[in-house]
C-alpha cells in the first residue's frame, strides 16, 4: 500500500467536503482526521517514526498549510485513543487539539468526557484546562465523571479554588477577596464547576433583631439547591463552621422551596483545617482553600 497517497486522496477529499457540505464539515474532519491517524500509525510500523516528518513536509509542499509533524501526530493519537469507538462529533477538531497534547490518559478522558456532556466552547476548554480543574479533583470524583456515574455537589467542588485578579493587589482582605471574585463573577462560578449561578453578595438575613450578611448567595440548578459561600483569609477555624451552620439554616428555613435540595455550604479559607471539619456534625458544609493567579 503506498500511505502516502492514501493520506493525501483522504485530505483532498475533505477539503472538497468542506467547500461544499458546509453542514457536515466537523464530522468530515473527525473521520478523515481519524482514518489519516490509522495510516499515519500503520505506515510508521513499516517506515519509522521518521515517516511523519517526510510525509509533513510533501503534504505541506503540495496542498498548503495545515500538516505540520505536530498536527499529524495528533491524528495518529487520534486514531490512538478513539479506536474501537465511534467517532463522535459533538467536538470538533479545536477540541481535540487542545486535549490531545495531554499526557495522562485519564485526563484526556476527563476532558473529553465534561467537553461533551457540558457542550463547552473552545475557550471554555482552555481555561478549564488552563486551571489544572482535573489535577484539582479528587480520585473518586475524577473516576465518576469519567465512567458518567452519578457525582455529588462536594464531589465536583475542585480544590483549590482558583480565583482571578485583574491587579496585583498584594494586601488580601476579605472585602478585598470578594470584590476580586465579583469583578470576574462567571469564572468564579466555572471555576466552582458545573451548574452554579449567582444570586447575590452581600445577601441580607435578618436574625432575630440584628442583620446579618451572607457574603456569596449562590445556586446550583443541577443539584438544585442554594449555596451559601463565606470567604476567610485565615485558617479554618471552629467558629467559621457555626457561622456558616446558622446561615445555611436560614436559608432552609425561609428561602428554600419544598422541591428543593438542602442548602450546601462552603468557606473559603487561606489554610484547610480538616481535623475541624471532621468533628462538625453537618457533612453540607465544607471548606477549600483558595489560588489567587
Amino acid at each position: 500500500m503506498n500511505y502516502y497517497i492514501e493520506i493525501k486522496n483522504k485530505l483532498i477529499n475533505n477539503e472538497i467536503t468542506k467547500r461544499v457540505k458546509n453542514y457536515s464539515i466537523n464530522k468530515s474532519d473527525l473521520t478523515t482526521y481519524y482514518n489519516v491517524g490509522k495510516l499515519l500509525f500503520e505506515a510508521g510500523k513499516h517506515y519509522g517514526e521518521g515517516i511523519i516528518k517526510e510525509y509533513s513536509k510533501k503534504l505541506t509542499s503540495e496542498l498548503g498549510k495545515g500538516y505540520s509533524v505536530t498536527n499529524l501526530k495528533y491524528m495518529r493519537q487520534f486514531y490512538l485513543f478513539q479506536k474501537g469507538q465511534p467517532v463522535a462529533d459533538q467536538l470538533n477538531w479545536s477540541h481535540y487539539q487542545l486535549i490531545l497534547p495531554l499526557k495522562n490518559k485519564s485526563e484526556i478522558a476527563y476532558y473529553l468526557t465534561i467537553s461533551k456532556k457540558y457542550n463547552l466552547t473552545k475557550r471554555e476548554l482552555r481555561e478549564r484546562i488552563k486551571s489544572k480543574e482535573y489535577e484539582r479533583l479528587s480520585f473518586e470524583a475524577k473516576e465518576k465523571i469519567i465512567n458518567d456515574k452519578d457525582t455529588s455537589i462536594k464531589e465536583i467542588i475542585p480544590n483549590p479554588i482558583v480565583i482571578k485578579r485583574n491587579k496585583n493587589i498584594e494586601k488580601i482582605s476579605e472585602r478585598v477577596l470578594q470584590q476580586i471574585i465579583l469583578e470576574d463573577i462567571p469564572s468564579f462560578l466555572h471555576s466552582l464547576g458545573t451548574g452554579f449561578t449567582f444570586i447575590e453578595n452581600e445577601y441580607r438575613i435578618k436574625i432575630g433583631s440584628n442583620y446579618n450578611y451572607i457574603d456569596l448567595l449562590l445556586f446550583n440548578y443541577e443539584f438544585n439547591c442554594f449555596v451559601v459561600v463565606e470567604l476567610k483569609i485565615t485558617e479554618l477555624k471552629k467558629e467559621h463552621i457555626g457561622q456558616i451552620h446558622v446561615y445555611m439554616n436560614y436559608i432552609d428555613k425561609n428561602i428554600r422551596k419544598i422541591n428543593q435540595n438542602k442548602t450546601i455550604g462552603i468557606i473559603l479559607v487561606r489554610k484547610n483545617n480538616e481535623f475541624i471539619l471532621e468533628y462538625s456534625s453537618d457533612n453540607r458544609i465544607m471548606a477549600r482553600t483558595y489560588q489567587l493567579v
